[in-house]
């Protein structure tokens, strides 16, 4: 659905070198500190910018290494949901007025699915959308992408603004979204726990580059933290150790081997890894 090969993009306090691929039938996390290259990864994909090098492809169709500012494909946008960080709606229009332009640009828009869910979850129709919460342009903005049977969405902190329950309720429908053979799903958010439930793999951008790249099966059961003193630090293998990070107490260190600690140094204090362990020690920890 989605293939970047050493895709790059250029600004004069930022770069980017940024390889991924998100597969048919998967939901794939993008996770990463503000700054570091989410965004920027998403308006690649979509075409709003264009790309200075490397190789990408989405919906089986590659791109060239500049748009030369040409609209984004508009093939391409038809077959994509999206969820971007502006709206994309007019401030001053409300849920009537964008309909026709939703049925304009989706030739498959599903115009009484949308509704159904406006009704559903409770969004004034009439009321212009710059009135509405963060919480609501969210749910408008996600209404729209799961309504045109997009084979591919692509959301940039979909569910910011949701309180609990409305978050795991727009997640549901993602599910459901899914439930349809051939779509897939590239999501990123600072809300660890929608992507450990959510997601079936994840990549960590850090300054424009993946560094990292997960099954979230295997990120959940096989890696975690150890806690060590500098003393057991000193003695013990540290062949199975990604990054390590010190701490007052010694060192903290990321494993994806933790059973085999478990078994050859029980004495060892060893935390279920995370989403947000693995950024922060990542972030602020060093390779080994």
């Amino acid at each position: 659905m989605i293939k970047l090969n050493h895709v790059q993009k250029k600004y004069p306090d930022f770069s980017m070198d940024c390889s991924l691929t998100v597969y048919p039938g998967m939901i794939t996390g993008l996770i990463g500190a503000n700054g570091e290259g989410k965004s920027t990864t998403f308006k690649l994909i979509l075409g709003l910018i264009g790309k200075e090098a490397g190789e990408m492809e989405v919906l089986g169709k590659k791109r060239e290494c500049s748009n030369d500012g040409k609209q984004p494909e508009k093939e391409i946008l038809q077959q994509t949901g999206v969820v971007l960080a502006e709206t994309g709606f007019g401030s001053y229009f409300t849920i009537h007025d964008i309909i026709p332009f939703l049925e304009d640009l989706y030739p498959e828009f599903e115009k009484d699915k949308f509704l159904q869910y406006c009704e559903e979850y409770k969004l004034p129709m009439n009321k212009k959308i710059k009135e509405f919460s963060t919480g609501m342009k969210r749910k408008l903005q996600i209404f729209a992408a799961i309504t045109h049977k997009a084979k591919l969405l692509l959301l940039d902190e979909p569910t910011s603004g949701l309180d609990v329950v409305a978050r795991e309720q727009m997640l549901t429908l993602l599910r459901e979204y899914m439930e349809t053979e051939g779509r897939a799903i590239l999501i990123s958010s600072h809300l660890s726990g929608d992507l450990e439930t959510f997601c079936d793999d994840i990549y960590l951008i850090q300054k424009g580059t993946i560094t990292f790249h997960e099954e979230m099966d295997r990120l959940l059961d096989a890696y975690g933290l150890l806690k060590v003193s500098d003393e057991v630090y000193k003695k013990m293998d540290k062949s199975h150790i990604i990054c390590r990070k010190k701490e007052n107490f010694g060192w903290s260190c990321l494993t994806d081997q933790k059973a085999y600690y478990q078994m050859h140094n029980p004495e060892i204090v060893i935390e279920k890894g995370s989403v947000d362990e693995l950024i922060l020690l990542m972030a602020g920890g060093e390779r080994i």
